[in-house]
């Protein structure tokens, strides 16, 4: 598919009609806050829908209750190993790339800073965290699985974000587009597909290229499941590089908000760290996956550490090869990585269980008003953004 500025920016125009279609009549009726508290019992996939739910909430459920029906199972399966494999690496780059990379959208910046406020970076980062374990557990999308319900939820909340911006006129449509539009939408689609992948490239992860297309083709089935128009998705690893480099082009810079969420961020990362010597590490890690310039639009600071960690995908080559050449070594690597990632996921949601609520208001003190300036093994092209 041919990418053009005319047909990006009539993906600014979209959103997701089922879903605004549900939240307008929930908050029209007045049932935003019982639907919220019936929903904390559905938390399993295949669990009976509560009694008293909405009558628009009950058909909403029932029509996002499955995975499409494209889905090649074996993909998703391959996906999944190629996860086992590399959870921490996948965790390290989702931290410190795919997030930083968000801010340097202004726009999605803003919209971030009101929706958690700049004081809670660790409540995204959770539910980020959470929803990727989820979709790459072997039941994901089978009865008693958490992910299809998480899914809905998140459907639902960029719904209403949506719905309060354009309704109390916070947000200007005519040069921003829809809020949570279907080009944003694709566009953190690939910050959490493809950037990860260009992450764990530069962090020298030995990956085959058909695990890569694997866990990219994952994040095409969860963006089809988050309302993304699959007409317009990237089906293939050339066409998503197309697509992110012309969207970073088309938007990324500098702003207050992105700088804020960003040391925020570094600050939630350095209280996980234990003590104070490893902190510059943090800075360091997001400068050297993000780029000089993109760091520097972040004020992500610079330290002593730039350079060492520069060193760390020497030692990653390392301990892959011993992984790639022993059984036990890479049954001892990967145990590692899954034990590291559920100490990090512990560490940010302190053991709870992210509900994925419907807003019934957003914090007006991070106002969001007039305009934010538009500024086998696979490697990616040399020309990547950012």
């Amino acid at each position: 598919m041919t990418r053009t500025e005319a047909s990006m920016d009539a993906l600014r125009q979209t959103g997701d009609q089922l879903a605004d279609a549900t939240v307008a009549t929930l908050f029209e009726r007045g049932e935003v806050g019982k639907f919220n508290t019936l929903m904390r019992y559905l938390s399993t996939a295949g669990s009976p829908l509560p009694d008293g739910l909405p009558d628009v909430a009950r058909e909403y459920l029932e029509a996002t209750s499955f995975p499409p029906s494209w889905v090649d199972w074996g993909e998703m399966e391959k996906a999944r190993l190629f996860f086992i494999d590399n959870n921490v690496h996948i965790s390290t780059a989702l931290s410190f790339a795919s997030m930083p990379a968000c801010y340097l959208v202004p726009h999605v910046a803003k919209l971030l800073s009101t929706t958690h406020g700049l004081k809670y970076p660790s409540k995204r980062m959770a539910e980020t965290g959470q929803f990727t374990v989820l979709l790459m557990q072997p039941d994901a999308f089978e009865a008693g699985s958490r992910f299809v319900p998480a899914v809905q939820k998140v459907r639902l909340l960029h719904a209403a974000i949506r719905h309060h911006l354009v309704r109390e006129n916070r947000w200007d449509t005519a040069t921003l587009g829809t809020p949570i539009c279907q080009e944003d939408m694709i566009g953190g689609q690939m910050f959490f597909s493809l950037l990860v992948l260009d992450s764990l490239h530069r962090l020298n992860i030995h990956m085959s290229t058909e695990g890569a297309e694997a866990y990219y083709y994952a994040w095409r089935v969860v963006g089809a499941m988050l309302g993304v128009d699959q007409e317009a998705v990237p089906e293939s690893l050339d066409d998503a590089r197309r697509f992110l480099d012309l969207y970073m082009i088309r938007h990324m810079g500098p702003s207050e908000e992105g700088a804020l969420l960003t040391r925020q961020l570094i600050d939630l990362y350095e209280e996980i760290v234990p003590g104070t010597f490893f902190d510059p590490v943090v800075s360091a890690l997001i400068r050297h996956l993000v780029g000089d310039t993109c760091a520097d639009w972040l004020r992500v600071p610079r330290t002593p550490w730039d350079t060492v960690v520069k060193a760390a995908p020497h030692l990653l080559g390392i301990l892959e090869t011993i992984e790639d050449r022993s059984p036990l070594g890479a049954w001892a690597l990967d145990r590692l990585g899954h034990l590291t990632t559920v100490l990090e996921l512990s560490s940010l949601t302190r053991g709870r269980v992210m509900h994925y609520a419907i807003p019934e208001q957003l914090k007006k003190d991070y106002g969001i008003t007039g305009t934010v300036p538009r500024s086998q093994r696979w490697s990616p092209p040399a020309t990547s953004v950012p």
